[in-house]
């Protein structure tokens, strides 16, 4: 039976057109959020739908509806989650894949569709990446944010990293269940499914990279803005895909002026471009010893990954810079560490494998201790807007933060100083011992009636 093809609930083999491969992903996405109810929690309850775990999740493709001109109108699905007595859930869904975009009016149409029949929701689904929670990828939609129908946005990769999360790392009890998310992964992962990861920094990415090295860049010309919208995409990515092998949450830290303005982030984006070539962010992965820095300096062609951490405050210099080094005890010794003593800004760096011989390296002329550490690992940036013969940029960025986080940040731990201790112990004083006295039984006193 070598070389034979096993039979799969979900297939791959016969994928052929693009139409296919959207309808194929759809009804076997649907099929398995109506069976695997963790995974339907998991996908629809930060929806709006009900968290219960006993309700009913049912699922659809292609229903028809009319819009308000008579004209059929078919959305690529229709999920419905009911539990109790409460009104059910009720979502349209679109779905695109490969590198087929989404439409706004076609997103239109369906979200009239949805106001008109009282669902809450229409759901759209593709390899386009959000540049934040909440924010869609489709420019010029009606929704606004107080309207009772919503429309939400899922990536291919928010889809898989779900998945992945809820069977490997949490865990599905029944066993049939657990196999047959087991088979959706594995279609959403081969080629053919059109589930895409981000791997495409876009057309304008030749024209974009050689105008940072050259200072030539204007913020607000299409190509840097379109570089801008796909590092905030590329940033989302990764953190999804961190998060998927890790099985925990990773976030972008965002300023409060970001979070408040999704419009902000890219433009800052793209002024950090064109004023010194470089494009920058940061991840947060649940308890690590500090957040992950990512920088991509065009210019010299460099990865820039580090993090900084917090020296222990009960040590001296040196107790310091060794607490340090054991932390780093399997680190690439081309590592570079940099000390900051409080409030500084100007810091002395030195080579990890430098620094494990001679601790002293990292000892100051002013004998101020060091407040801070930065771990910092270059790598080479890749060039190209895609991965061919070698890593393009894409996949240069992601194997230096996976790189960074596998062999430096998830074996280091925050420092614990030792409890206080007490000065002295006083013993506590106790009263003598008093001699024993036999108890004397007593005599009642005479009965003051009777008569002698």
């Amino acid at each position: 039976m070598t070389g034979w093809q096993r039979a799969r609930i979900i297939p791959v083999s016969g994928i052929g057109s693009e139409r296919e491969a959207e309808q194929r992903a759809t009804s076997a996405l649907l099929a398995v959020l109506g069976i695997v109810r963790p995974f339907s929690q998991a996908i629809l309850s930060p929806l709006g739908a009900s968290r219960a775990g006993r309700a009913v999740v049912e699922t659809f493709i292609e229903p028809t509806f009319k819009d308000d001109a008579g004209k059929a109108v078919r959305p690529d699905g229709l999920i419905q989650v009911a539990y109790g007595k409460k009104p059910p859930f009720v979502a349209l869904v679109e779905v695109k894949t490969g590198r087929a975009k989404l439409g706004a009016d076609q997103i239109n149409a369906y979200w009239d569709v949805a106001r008109r029949e009282g669902f809450d929701a229409v759901i759209t689904i593709s390899n386009e990446i959000a540049p934040s929670f909440g924010v869609h990828p489709t420019a010029g939609l009606k929704v606004r944010s107080n309207s009772k129908v919503s429309v939400h946005h899922l990536s291919w990769t928010r889809v898989l990293s779900l998945a992945v999360t809820e069977k490997t790392h949490r865990g599905i009890d029944d066993p049939e269940q657990d196999w047959i998310l087991g088979e959706l992964i594995r279609y959403l992962e081969h080629d053919a499914s059109g589930a895409l990861g981000f791997d495409d920094m876009g057309g304008n990415w030749v024209e974009g990279r050689d105008g940072a090295r050259n200072g030539t860049l204007n913020s607000n010309s299409d190509a840097v803005i379109d570089i801008a919208l796909r590092w905030d995409q590329l940033l989302s990515f990764i953190s999804l895909r961190l998060g998927a092998d890790i099985g925990e949450d990773v976030i972008e830290v965002l300023s409060r002026a970001e979070q408040n303005d999704p419009k902000l982030r890219p433009r800052l984006f793209a002024e950090s471009l064109c004023s010194d070539g470089t494009l920058s962010g940061t991840l947060r992965v649940p308890n690590t010893i500090g957040d992950i820095r990512i920088a991509v300096d065009l210019k010299a062609r460099q990865n820039i990954v580090s993090v900084d951490v917090i020296a222990p405050a009960d040590k001296g210099a040196r107790g310091r810079i060794t607490w340090l080094i054991r932390q780093l005890s399997d680190a690439p010794g081309a590592l570079v560490v940099e000390a900051y003593p409080k409030g500084g800004q100007n810091g002395i760096a030195g080579a990890l494998e430098a620094i494990v011989g001679d601790p002293s390296i990292l000892l100051r002329d002013d004998k101020k201790d060091p407040h801070r550490f930065r771990v910092i690992a270059r790598s080479e940036l890749g060039q190209g807007r895609r991965t061919g013969k070698s890593p393009g940029f894409v996949q240069s960025v992601i194997n230096a933060i996976e790189s960074f986080y596998g062999d430096v940040l998830q074996d280091m731990t925050a420092y614990q100083p030792k409890a206080p201790k007490l000065k002295s112990v006083v013993p506590v004083e106790t009263e003598p011992d008093l001699p024993s006295v036999p108890l004397v039984s007593a005599v009642p006193p005479p009965d003051m009636n009777q008569r002698a």
